[in-house]
């Protein structure tokens, strides 16, 4: 039987609006095994921040549950979340917006570990700095620079030593290299690879580029306004795409024509709003294949063969 170190059931998140109820997240259930990575994919605004988040509860859900190693972290008092917390760390999207410019690397890296008191002495603190930065690939001149004093991935590691601070089995990468230039998303990809092998770390990885993700995940879900449309292995999604809107963005990933000629699917019709939505398809607006059935219901996520989940009338 898998050991699944995460279960989220029901989740929803929903943010009060002048024109009503914007539903973030609507409704979401996934499963993660310990060890693997979980790739959420989507177009901006479909809600995978904020599920990343809430699953930390550094936005709190709506209703709906999150079991981290069989605990439900819903329930749990402020206490025992920071207690929590140590095991669950998140890697933000811009590495400078997200660290501190006034700190240097071992102020910023070293306050995890203060904060927490898992350690003390100042030169014990220093010296597990200084091993986070080895780990990253930080060289040792770098401890008392500054943010602003260091390249894109520069801080991108300095982010990752920070989650590191605490050694936890689980972390959200929220779009950790969208903000870098490729040769250095590279780096940082493989770099949380290899942390994953060493450190049997757990990821949840949230991307809008499925060429990123098909490198890096284990499984893949694919998110529309605050739902899951479509959730299997990477090499099912790649191999069989179901959800109309899958087969969209799958067809948007850049290829050269020397190695295949493929068609490019356009998306028309106007983005469903995700305040009030009525209960119909999300995707109906925009979908080629809408009919009376898909404007009556909105379809549920089903499994449709071992281990491929499709949330579509046609499917």
């Amino acid at each position: 039987m898998a050991d699944k170190i995460l279960e989220v059931s029901h989740l929803k998140k929903y943010f009060k609006t002048p024109r009503g109820m914007l539903h973030a997240v609507d409704d979401v259930s996934f499963s993660l095994e310990r060890g693997k990575t979980l790739g959420v994919v989507g177009e901006s605004g479909c809600g995978k921040t904020t599920i990343g988040r809430t699953i930390l509860r550094l936005v709190e859900p709506t209703s709906g549950q999150i079991f981290f190693e069989g605990k439900d972290i819903t329930r749990m008092s402020g206490r025992r979340m920071k207690r929590a917390r140590k095991d669950m760390q998140i890697i933000f999207q811009d590495p400078f917006s997200s660290l501190d410019p006034r700190n240097t690397i071992n102020q910023t890296i070293s306050e995890p570990i203060r904060a927490n008191r898992v350690m003390r002495g100042k030169r014990k603190i220093e010296d597990r700095v200084l091993e986070l930065m080895e780990t990253v690939g930080l060289a040792e001149r770098f401890i008392n620079t500054y943010p602003h004093e260091l390249d894109g991935g520069r801080r991108q590691r300095i982010g990752i030593a920070r989650a590191l601070a605490l050694e936890p089995k689980f972390i959200v990468c929220d779009e950790p290299v969208s903000a870098l230039d490729v040769s250095i998303q590279a780096q940082i990809l493989n770099l949380l690879m290899d942390l994953q092998a060493k450190m049997g770390l757990t990821y949840i990885f949230i991307t809008h580029d499925l060429a990123v993700v098909n490198h890096f995940a284990d499984d893949i879900a694919v998110m529309y306004l605050g739902q899951i449309v479509e959730k299997t292995t990477t090499e099912e999604l790649f191999a069989h795409t179901l959800h109309p809107y899958t087969k969209a963005l799958l067809s948007a990933i850049p290829i050269p024509e020397i190695v295949e000629r493929r068609e490019h699917i356009l998306i028309k019709g106007e983005i469903s709003s995700p305040i009030d939505p009525p209960d119909e398809c999300r995707f109906a607006k925009r979908c080629p294949c809408v009919d009376a059935e898909c404007r009556s219901r909105t379809p549920s996520l089903r499994e449709v063969s071992p281990g491929h989940f499709v949330a579509c009338c046609k499917v």
